[in-house]
This record gives C-alpha cells, sequence and structure tokens, in this order.
C-alpha cells in the first residue's frame, strides 16, 4: 500500500510541476487573439503561393524547413497608452527566458528589431522578430519550423518575398500603419 502511495504522489507532483504557469509567446498569442487591441495574421506555407520548381537549392532547403508564420501586432493608440506600456513589458520579459537566443539587435532598447532563435545551430525550432515603434506600436513575428539553421532566417525572407500572399490574408496589417 505504501508504494501505491509513493507512486501516486509522485506522479502527481510531476503533473502539477509540469504544469507550471511560465508565459510563452505560444501562450501570448493564444490569450490576445481575440483581443480587439491586437492584430493577429496566420500564415500557413501554402498560402504563400510559393512554386518550390522556381527556387534555388538553398531556397527550397529553407523554405521546407518553414511550417508556418505567426504575427501578432499592438497598434499604438493614445487611449492604449498603459496597455502598449504592458503588453511591450510582457513581451519583453518572456523573451528575456533562456530558450530565446538573441541573433541579432537593429536599432535603441526603445525603438528597434531583434530576432532570437529557439533550438540548437542546426536544428532552430523558432525564429522570432520582435520589433517596436513608440508611433506605431510593436509587433512579433514567428517563424515556426523544423531543424532550420540561422542562415535560413535571412534566405526565407527572400523567398517570402517572393511569396503571392492573398492581399485579403494581409488586410489586418494595414491598420497597424495607419
Amino acid at each position: 500500500m505504501n508504494t501505491f502511495k509513493i507512486i501516486v504522489l509522485t506522479t502527481l507532483a510531476t503533473f502539477l510541476w509540469s504544469c507550471q504557469s511560465e508565459p510563452t509567446l505560444q501562450k501570448y498569442f493564444v490569450e490576445n487573439s481575440e483581443s480587439t487591441d491586437f492584430i493577429v495574421v496566420d500564415l500557413a506555407t501554402n498560402m504563400l503561393n510559393i512554386n518550390p520548381d522556381e527556387l534555388s537549392v538553398s531556397e527550397k532547403e529553407a523554405f521546407q524547413s518553414l511550417k508556418k508564420l505567426n504575427i501578432l501586432a499592438f497598434k499604438k493608440k493614445d487611449s492604449l497608452e498603459g496597455n502598449y506600456a504592458s503588453e511591450k513589458e510582457k513581451i519583453t520579459t518572456i523573451l528575456k527566458h533562456e530558450k530565446y537566443e538573441q541573433l541579432m539587435k537593429v536599432g535603441s532598447g526603445k525603438e528597434g528589431a531583434t530576432i532570437y532563435s529557439v533550438g540548437k545551430d542546426d536544428a532552430i525550432d523558432e525564429f522570432v522578430i520582435y520589433g517596436n515603434s513608440k508611433e506605431f506600436g510593436f509587433a512579433v513575428i514567428r517563424i515556426l519550423g523544423d531543424s532550420m539553421k540561422p542562415d535560413h532566417l535571412m534566405t526565407l525572407i527572400g523567398v517570402l518575398k517572393k511569396a503571392d500572399i492573398p492581399m485579403d490574408q494581409l488586410k489586418p496589417l494595414e491598420t497597424l500603419l495607419k
């Protein structure tokens, strides 16, 4: 009977420990996807309308490692100044976690962009681009994939320029710049 109690308690402790409520970008995206303060765009690779036959070998390799893109943006408005500061702090706190490795930073801490990666150098699962502007607000772009490499990011950006994305998919982002 004591062995049974120990097994049950160990299982319960393991379960509770694994359910930590540590903030993650994925949770943040889900929690804010229905908020009117945020603009959300999700793009699967098939929505990009890219013909793999028109890509070079390195572009094809980078594109095949891509799963999808998630974009979450907060448009700064005078009426939301307090929310803007609070939400920006939440994002920066999440990105300080050790799993996010900073690859590059452009601009100042108050305005600019930072690129992060999640995973090992030769098997990156996610690139995160976080950009903020005093005038417009901030945006977080998650580039999700399988075994991506650091050089895939720049290649993917070039490939995305070739994408024929239906404009109705990007319509919500127009309001960010207005």
